[in-house]
């Protein structure tokens, strides 16, 4: 099996055009690494460093923000935005693009979905330049971003409007060469750049995990374990049940069956066909819990930041009850979850078109009508199948963090091994080897995912 996993990875670079894509990709990555180490002008990143690596605050929601722009923030680097504001341009885009008449339009016509594209890049900026300007305040009173930062050490070295306007400028400029690295691998690499430009962070947190890992059951330097033997194997089993799991419904899909009926082109006759429409459970893939975590990344530090400032009881309840693993915080998170699911698939998945194409080609689904029956079928078949792949990822990034809490996991470990990141991480990697596999079964390649080549005589 190892072997033949090698030869496929040899097999990646005797095609010419998908050897240039991988390694274009890995380029771009690694160039979207060093956006983490880059720091800020004007700040004690020692001591904001020292504060991850100590204080057990940094854990929950700032912890997880961490890991997803892959350790820029505890580095306060340029990369600190991450790639989460252009992620949430797109979402509110998507959302004016259902309800907006000019946007809708403009969706349907020839070249206006580039400009759509467009405004979202424009709608980036504008976050960036809100999202880096609340940062920059933050890092100037660290107190109100860094649950017990010590009041004694001064994150920022020279405060005043010379350092926020700086820090606004290179957090944003961070964020869209981010945004433009991801665009780039789309178009001219292997996979979802934007979607790998978050996995690469992730990834990078292994090491770390392990760490921390090996210190929750063996001894560190003299220091005990924090944790019994059982634990690790329950941690153990859970992990590979989960992995098992999203992988199996990440591949899972409902196959409708299709009959092209015979029909004359020009002279030619063609026998009628039968073949099969693929509809995934999971269609959204990994796109809601991005959605998700994306729009709840800062609500809770703005609201506590503005009721510590000014003393607003309201706003400190509501950041006490939006806090990482609360109860309020996993059932917003779910329901996100849950409606970002349909709103992918609302927004992606065309029925009415579908129904078209095979009506045009002669094709039809046994049992239903042509046309507008065979648009119904499709929509109600794909809300039906669709409600499952959501509980599932609902279940799959709400279910670590309750078990988290329970077993009080150290902060890395929890974020790495957590579900939102293994949901990412896991079907990131799936939707990228089925882009490569693609490549190499056109070349008749054995793939990742199944074998691709062809025996015997043509």
């Amino acid at each position: 099996m190892f072997g033949s996993l090698v030869q496929t990875f040899t097999n990646c670079f005797k095609i010419p055009e998908l050897k240039s894509r991988l390694i274009f990709t890995i380029l771009l990555l690694t160039i979207a690494r060093l956006l983490a180490f880059v720091h800020v002008p004007g700040l004690n990143t020692d001591a904001l460093a020292d504060y991850f690596d100590k204080n057990s605050a940094a854990n929950g929601l700032l912890g997880m923000y961490n890991l997803f722009t892959g350790d820029a923030m505890r580095h306060g680097a340029v990369g600190a935005l991450g790639i989460m504001p252009y992620i949430s341009a797109t979402i509110i885009i998507q959302l004016l693009t259902a309800v907006v008449p000019m946007l809708s339009k403009a969706a349907r016509e020839e070249g206006g979905r580039a400009k759509i594209i467009q405004y979202g890049r424009y709608l980036t900026v504008i976050l960036c330049l809100i999202q880096g300007a609340f940062m920059a305040l933050s890092w100037e009173n660290p107190g109100t971003l860094f649950q017990g930062w010590d009041p004694a050490v001064d994150l920022v070295l020279s405060k005043g409007w010379v350092y926020r306007i700086i820090t606004v400028i290179f957090l944003t400029t961070g964020t869209m060469l981010l945004m433009w690295l991801g665009e780039q691998i789309t178009e001219r690499g292997i996979g979802n750049g934007v979607s790998l430009v978050i996995t690469i962070g992730i990834v990078a947190s292994m090491p770390a995990a392990i760490m921390q890992v090996k210190g929750m059951f063996f001894m560190v330097n003299g220091v005990p374990p924090s944790h019994n033997k059982s634990v690790a194997l329950l941690l153990l089993a859970m992990a590979i049940i989960v992995i098992g799991v999203i992988i199996a419904v990440t591949q899972a899909q409902r196959k409708i069956p299709v009959q092209y009926a015979q029909r004359a082109v020009g002279r030619k006759m063609y026998a009628g066909q039968s073949s099969f429409m693929p509809l995934r459970v999971n269609y959204a893939g990994v796109m809601p819990v991005i959605f998700a975590s994306a729009i709840l990344m800062f609500p809770q530090k703005l609201f506590s930041m503005i009721g510590t400032r000014f003393d607003i009881k309201f706003f400190n309840d509501v950041a006490y009850h939006l806090n990482y693993g609360s109860f309020f915080y996993l059932v917003l998170f779910g329901m996100m979850i849950l409606f970002f699911s349909y709103f992918w698939v609302a927004t992606q998945f065309n029925e009415i078109q579908i129904a078209d194409d095979l009506k045009k080609n002669g094709g039809y689904i046994p049992g239903v009508r042509p046309g507008q029956p065979t648009s119904d079928f499709l929509h109600n078949t794909m809300s039906r199948i669709t409600l499952a792949g959501a509980l599932f990822l609902t279940g799959i990034a709400v279910m670590p963090v309750i078990l988290q809490n329970a077993f009080k996991i150290p902060n890395d470990v929890a974020n790495f091994f957590g579900g939102t990141s293994m949901l990412i991480t896991v079907g990131v990697m799936l939707d990228t080897m089925r882009q490569v596999e693609s490549h190499l079964l056109m070349r008749h390649y054995d793939g990742f995912l199944k074998k691709g080549k062809i025996r015997g005589r043509l």
